[in-house]
């Protein structure tokens, strides 16, 4: 235990730079004046994971957390379709997931708004659109509104996203 205390005060901490933020704050500006006009001031959203590798997640976890801060814009995720205004989709459709993604739209109340986010969401990415255990995109499953593209996407991608995604419906 001392071997690796003594490790640790040797080496320090080891960190990567905070990345610039004023793209992010610029476009959460933006964000944050669309969910006002649009939806009172708060935009729920309702997350769900169609069989991706969780990489998606982690960026959507990173956007929620202290650093960013998502729920500063009026952003905030839901655990109800009911309640949900946004749906944010990631990973190409598995086969099992098919059936609860379409239960989960049909849940929604309109208007219902459809975000693809991934390369995997878009066009099954490194899984392939013939696998037996993919059913196809989201696209090929539920209208979809926008797409965030990338492996995995930025929270500022993701901003950008649901931003588009606001500003053409």
């Amino acid at each position: 235990m001392l071997r690796i205390l003594h490790q640790i005060f040797k080496v320090g901490t080891i960190t990567e730079p905070l990345a610039s933020s004023e793209r992010f704050d610029v476009l959460g500006a933006q964000l944050k004046t669309a969910v006002r006009q649009r939806f009172q001031g708060s935009l729920a959203i309702r997350l769900v994971d169609a069989g991706s590798c969780n990489g998606c997640e982690l960026e959507i976890h990173a956007a929620n957390n202290a650093y960013y801060d998502i729920e500063r814009f009026g952003m905030h995720f839901t655990a109800s379709p009911r309640f949900a205004d946004l749906l944010l989709v990631t990973g190409p459709v598995s086969i099992n997931m098919k059936t609860a993604l379409e239960m989960t739209y049909d849940a929604m109340p309109s208007p219902k708004l459809v975000v693809a986010m991934g390369d995997c969401a878009v066009n099954c990415g490194v899984f392939g659109k013939g696998n037996y255990a993919i059913a196809g995109t989201v696209a090929d499953i539920i209208p979809v509104d926008a797409v965030i593209h990338g492996c995995p996407p930025s929270p500022t991608d993701l901003i950008q996203g649901i931003l588009a995604c606001l500003n053409d419906a």
